[in-house]
């Protein structure tokens, strides 16, 4: 949404599967529907129900058909950790769910236009020990079939997530490797300082 911002600038570029997003015959709502974003605090659509914040995007992508937006509903709801706790409420405004659960409901809401990346900038920074678990739990399960990007700045979080991890300090990527290699043996000393606590 930064292009909306006129003192905005971008520099360099950045690719999605060896495409510029950011060139001048790439359309943004066509990005937008490729990549999911969660963010650190929940933001659910005040205005609507638990399912109309589930199902908005497809909405917006035109699919109006009952049947598919309340399976599509119940199947991000699931994939969120969600569906139990709130299949009676769908039509309860998403603001009367707990903080835990807005969180939950937001990463339903990224998951249900089937994006195939799904960017998260550390999606459980706000919550409790029981709600952050359900969160880290949920991202291995759905990491199989996305190309996921969990950005985490809390150490636990960071270890408990499989796959590969990028170390950022101040928009440098310092080191990637695989989670496994970065937590026990880094290549580089700002890495090794930020996973045993020395710094961060």
């Amino acid at each position: 949404m930064h292009e909306l911002n006129p003192e905005a600038r971008v520099e360099g570029k950045i690719r999605l599967f060896g495409d510029d997003i950011y060139s001048r015959d790439v359309e943004p709502v066509i990005v937008r529907r490729r990549i999911g974003m969660v963010f650190q605090k929940s933001n659910p659509f005040p205005t609507m129900s638990v399912a109309e914040n589930v199902t908005v995007g497809l909405r917006l992508n035109g699919i109006g058909s009952r049947k598919l937006l309340a399976e599509r509903a119940e199947q991000s709801l699931r994939m969120a950790a969600l569906w139990d706790e709130v299949k009676d409420r769908l039509n309860a405004p998403a603001t009367s769910l707990s903080v835990g659960q807005q969180q939950r409901l937001c990463i339903a809401r990224a998951l249900a236009v089937q994006p195939e990346v799904l960017l998260m900038d550390e999606p459980a920074s706000a919550l409790d020990p029981l709600a952050t678990s359900k969160i880290e739990d949920l991202i291995l399960g759905i990491e199989k079939g996305l190309h996921d990007c969990h950005c985490d700045a809390q150490y636990a979080a960071g270890r408990a997530h499989v796959g590969f991890h990028r170390v950022f300090y101040l928009g440098e990527l310092i080191e990637f490797d695989t989670t496994a290699k970065i937590f026990t043996s880094p290549a580089k000393k700002r890495t090794e300082d930020y996973v045993t606590g020395r710094f961060g």
